[in-house]
């Protein structure tokens, strides 16, 4: 593959999937910092994959899988590092999600995908997005009814929580 032919690639998947790229970091880095490091990541591995790409899989089913696997990485060598961390002074925002209508459910959402494990955060952002259990179980590496129970627990658990809240917390 001639690199002109793989920037053109990596610039139509990073245009065309900018929606699922933030997700996936609003599930996996807390801090604007944090989210900007790892869609560097994200975006290197990304640009590596590139090659790999045999359309055996759709372009979304790769570019979560790739995504989802460097955040899980990225996750598991940032906590590592996490003690003595300060923050650096506020600087321009160089990623900045759609200027989408404030939804406090969304919010609410969001911070419990943050609070689950790895694997449930991947679950729920793949379940968002209309994966069905086949693409999941590619993506991820478990079983259909694995993906099935795992989703069905975390559905109870999140509609619980939700019932716990008033209404206008939610």
């Amino acid at each position: 593959m001639q690199e002109i032919e793989q920037q053109n690639i990596f610039n139509h998947w990073i245009g065309q999937y900018q929606a699922l790229l933030f997700k996936v970091l609003r599930a996996y880095a807390f801090t604007v910092a944090d989210r900007e490091d790892l869609f560097q990541e994200i975006a290197i591995q990304l640009w590596r994959s590139v090659p790999a790409f045999g359309k055996r899989s759709s372009e979304t089913t790769w570019i979560y899988k790739v995504a989802l696997n460097t955040a899980l990485n990225w996750t598991r060598k940032e906590s590592k590092h996490q003690t003595g961390r300060e923050s650096l002074p506020t600087r321009e925002v160089i990623l900045q999600p759609s200027d989408h209508v404030f939804d406090e459910r969304l919010v609410w959402l969001y911070e419990q995908i943050a609070l689950m494990n790895e694997l449930d955060r991947s679950l729920c952002l793949l379940m968002l997005d209309g994966f069905s259990y086949k693409e999941m179980s590619h993506m991820l590496g478990l079983s259909e009814n694995n993906i099935g129970v795992k989703l069905h627990r975390i559905k109870k658990q999140l509609t619980a929580q939700a019932k716990n809240l008033a209404p206008h917390e939610l």
